[in-house]
């Protein structure tokens, strides 16, 4: 590999430190290295750095999902799934995938949402880790009528529901007492968040499956203070009646795997850090 497109989460690397540092190391081996601060990527790059955390790669993921170029995350946080390297190993893991080239690329699914109002599509947007619908602010449950491959599934009273991707898995959904799921699988999962009623576990569905989900239209609430938000991200507000259809992306984002490090010893890692 060598050209790199460096992103970086001002956030979390403030005045560039480690991304100068990585840049000039880049650089050193003879690699031409462009911030994404001097401009958009250009064509003929090889890798993606992405210095933060999860949250940085995921927005990475989409903004650049039409450029098929593979991604290798760097964490600045203090725990991280997506992320390959930590900060303090940075330099040696780059020094390997000079020398020997990754481990693997890993083709992770995404899914894309679409959302409706009266029969229109008003707003669409792709997910990696997961599209989420629910209550936007307030106390008050929200009513959804969940339909799968055009066929009634269940209306659920909840806080939301939460479709996910296999590497979303460990995100939002393992929050709310969903599966864990193997990152390069394709599949759906389908999480109600606190919700009320006896139908409260995870369902899991084919990729070729597509998820709708309609917000109820309730008597004397004709504004509910719902939403759909795609990787905690893009948003847009629901209104009753409003119903977003989920389905796998044709996209898929490419992750920069270092080591043959498996996903279980990854997961006994990462949960005996929390």
């Amino acid at each position: 590999m060598n050209r790199f497109y460096m992103i970086t989460n001002k956030d979390k690397d403030p005045e560039f430190r480690v991304t100068k540092k990585i840049k000039a190391f880049l650089e050193s081996r003879g690699r031409v290295c462009r911030l994404g601060e001097e401009g958009p990527m250009p064509d003929g790059c090889d890798c993606v750095l992405v210095l933060g955390g999860d949250g940085t790669l995921l927005k990475a993921a989409r903004d650049l999902r039409e450029k098929d170029v593979p991604l290798l995350g760097v964490n600045l946080g203090t725990l991280g799934y997506l992320a390959e390297l930590d900060v303090h190993m940075a330099l040696e893991g780059l020094s390997g995938l000079l020398s020997h080239g990754p481990a693997v690329v890993e083709e992770r699914m995404m899914l894309k949402g679409t959302l409706y109002r009266q029969g229109k599509a008003v707003g669409s947007d792709i997910a990696l880790n997961d599209i989420l619908a629910g209550r936007s602010s307030g106390f008050k449950i929200v009513r959804f009528n969940v339909y799968v491959d055009q066929e009634f599934l269940s209306a659920y009273a909840a806080d939301g529901v939460i479709v996910a991707t296999p590497t979303g898995s460990t995100a939002y959904n393992l929050s709310a007492g969903g599966p864990v799921v193997d990152p390069t699988a394709s599949l759906l999962v389908l999480t109600p968040v606190a919700p009320h009623g006896m139908l409260n576990r995870s369902i899991v569905f084919s990729d070729r499956s597509r998820i709708k989900l309609e917000l109820a239209n309730l008597p004397g609430r004709p504004e509910a203070e719902a939403m759909v938000g795609f990787d905690s991200d893009t948003q847009f507000p629901l209104l009753p009646g409003d119903f977003i259809e989920i389905e796998k992306a044709e996209r898929t984002t490419k992750i920069l795997k270092l080591s043959r490090i498996g996903f279980l010893e990854t997961l006994r890692h990462k949960m005996s850090a929390e």
